[in-house]
């Protein structure tokens, strides 16, 4: 017979463990001017990694809100600080451009 104690200890480390989500890295690749994928989807917490394999400078830039510089043959990241719909575009080449829904973790 299992002792009510356990069962407490084993519940309470479930709970634990099932609510410790981690924060995870979406990449995106940006290749012939052109982000791929240019729709994804994200927590809260998460990092988003732009890939650029491109020989010129491209940027993720946000109207009012984030401006992130990707060199030739670099990457950089941002991470997602709060929920909602993100609309982006490289400053370099306006259309190149991508979208982020952000929901909460």
């Amino acid at each position: 017979m299992v002792s009510r104690r356990y069962l407490l200890v084993a519940a309470t480390l479930a709970l634990v463990m099932s609510s410790g989500a981690q924060a995870e890295t979406i990449q995106v690749t940006i290749k012939e001017l052109a982000f791929a994928p240019a729709d994804i989807h994200a927590k809260v917490g998460d990092t988003v990694k732009w890939v650029n394999m491109d020989a010129v400078a491209h940027s993720a830039t946000t109207k009012g809100g984030w401006d992130v510089t990707i060199p030739p043959n670099k990457t950089a990241s941002a991470v997602m600080k709060k929920a909602g719909e993100i609309n982006y575009h490289c400053r370099f080449h306006p259309n190149m451009t991508g979208h982020i829904t952000v929901t909460a973790p």
